[in-house]
């Protein structure tokens, strides 16, 4: 393990970070008399804090350090030397090496005719590059629609944009990012609620989630189900004026919900059936997550578009990609017409070079093939906490799963509100954590424990996690049954 230095001791940087450091995502009145957890140290699938304790990181940091903690070295020498050659140059108007060179790499590696690759900074900038990218597409195609009287006067009134295609559809529950579009895009509502109103029109149909469906329905039923939901959606908002279906191949928020059968090669028909452009949110399935370079190769998507990025670079960079078919690209290739979109670092060439040298430890370590190798086997010891009454289903693929806690296993019956709070954040967050375990307890759906380690995790990391879900999560079933 490669050791790190800082000028300050533990207290200073403790002080520090209470007095001036704003985290993500975090209640930070909780950090006023509570010590921060400062992480300063990773090697393989295990990171080290401030005061020497180890943890076993079961969330792959964000569901993004694909080839685990162990390559800085490596990476930091690529990193290095295209320091050395080219600090920084943009992809406005110019191109450089590595960016050529990385749009090559991923448009390989991307299913179909997927081949054009527009570089970002992350994820939330790849969704709103790619609903921005849909909205131009029809105007660059050259498609236009004459509104009624009564429609321009409404469009006016409420400050909508001319009749064209701008809306998007997506899935409920589902995390698609922070900024305006992308949050527009995002199906969670605690989420979206502060920063209400949106961008317009959004509307969000069922997502996969099984569990809570009628015991005897089939899942063919369920597709039936969701596909003809989503149909009458298209014609609910007209047709003509959907742009973009934005899904992920597997729904994180909510906890892994994988497709069921023929429902992506449904969604694909009723795309084209309709003139709307498919995205596929792979900023987490992409680079092997779910045991596939992409998650529309392993499900067979065939998406016009496809987002990604923790992976792209194993999260040892900020980088993301929009990645499009030719037929996407077409109307852009005209002498003058452009996407009207860009990003100081998108590109970026010390960015690029490290997402290239993370492409190239995972085709040397055989990283996607070692997750379909393994996923059998950290399915089968995930399910061993199937036999606590708490843990109501296991579900995911590949090395990207989520257990689901229910206060009734033979009923299903989930906890309320209160109930969430005081299991989630008030036991089973700091208690995985203190016992050694990063993983993430959620409750943006119903109540969950995601679980995604990096892709050099193997049998070992797998008993591990599972000897201390299981302490933990029995603890937390006695809690339940006590009441407390």
């Amino acid at each position: 393990m490669s050791i790190t230095s800082t000028a300050l001791t533990h207290e200073e940087l403790q002080r520090a970070a209470r007095d001036h450091l704003w985290m993500h995502f975090t209640r930070m009145g909780g950090y006023r008399d509570a010590e921060v957890p400062i992480i300063v140290r990773g090697d393989g699938c295990y990171l080290e804090d401030s005061k020497g304790k180890r943890y076993l990181d079961a969330l792959a940091g964000l569901f993004s350090v694909n080839i685990g903690y162990g390559f800085g070295e490596e990476i930091g020498q690529a990193a290095l030397e295209q320091m050395r050659e080219l600090p920084f140059y943009t992809n406005w108007s110019y191109a450089h090496p590595r960016a050529i060179e990385l749009a090559q790499t991923v448009a390989d590696l991307a299913p179909g005719d997927l081949n054009r690759v527009f570089f970002v900074s992350g994820g939330s900038e790849a969704v709103e590059s790619a609903w921005k990218l849909a909205r131009q597409y029809y105007l660059a195609r050259g498609e236009k629609r004459v509104p009624s009287a009564d429609e321009t006067r409404h469009d006016q009134r409420v400050g909508l944009p001319p009749p064209h295609r701008y809306k998007a559809i997506a899935r409920q529950v589902a995390y698609h990012g922070t900024t305006f579009g992308a949050l527009s895009i995002n199906g969670i509502p605690s989420l979206r609620a502060p920063f209400e109103p949106l961008v317009p029109e959004v509307r969000h149909v069922s997502n996969t989630n099984r569990y809570h469906r009628p015991v005897e329905e089939t899942e063919e039923e369920f597709t039936r189900f969701l596909l003809a939901e989503l149909e009458q959606t298209i014609e609910a908002m007209g047709p003509e004026t959907v742009c973009l279906v934005h899904m992920e191949p597997v729904q994180n928020a909510g906890g892994a919900f994988t497709p069921p059968a023929g429902y992506w090669q449904g969604v694909r028909a009723l795309c084209d059936r309709y003139d709307i452009l498919l995205s596929a949110d792979e900023v987490i399935t992409g680079f092997g997550r779910v045991g596939a370079w992409f998650g529309s190769e392993r499900y067979d998507i065939r998406p016009d578009i496809v987002c990604c990025a923790k992976g792209l670079s194993s999260s040892y960079a900020s980088i993301g990609a929009v990645i499009a078919t030719d037929r996407v690209m077409e109307p852009f290739m005209a002498d003058t017409t452009m996407y009207a979109h860009g990003i100081t670092f998108g590109g970026h060439p010390v960015m690029s070079a490290i997402a290239l040298k993370n492409i190239e430890i995972m085709k040397r370590e055989r990283i996607v093939e070692g997750v379909r190798e393994h996923e059998d086997a950290f399915r089968a010891t995930l399910e061993q906490l199937l036999d606590l009454p708490i843990v109501g289903d296991v579900r995911g693929v590949g090395f990207f799963y989520a257990l689901e806690l229910v206060k009734d296993k033979e009923t299903r019956e989930t906890f309320t509100d209160e109930e969430c709070e005081s299991l989630l954040r008030g036991f089973l967050s700091g208690a995985l954590f203190d016992r050694g375990l990063i993983c993430r307890a959620d409750d943006r759906g119903d109540p969950v424990i995601q679980i995604s380690p990096p892709l050099v995790a193997r049998q070992a990391e797998f008993d591990e996690m599972v000897g201390i879900l299981g302490d933990v999560l029995a603890e937390a079933g006695q809690r339940v049954k006590r009441g407390s």
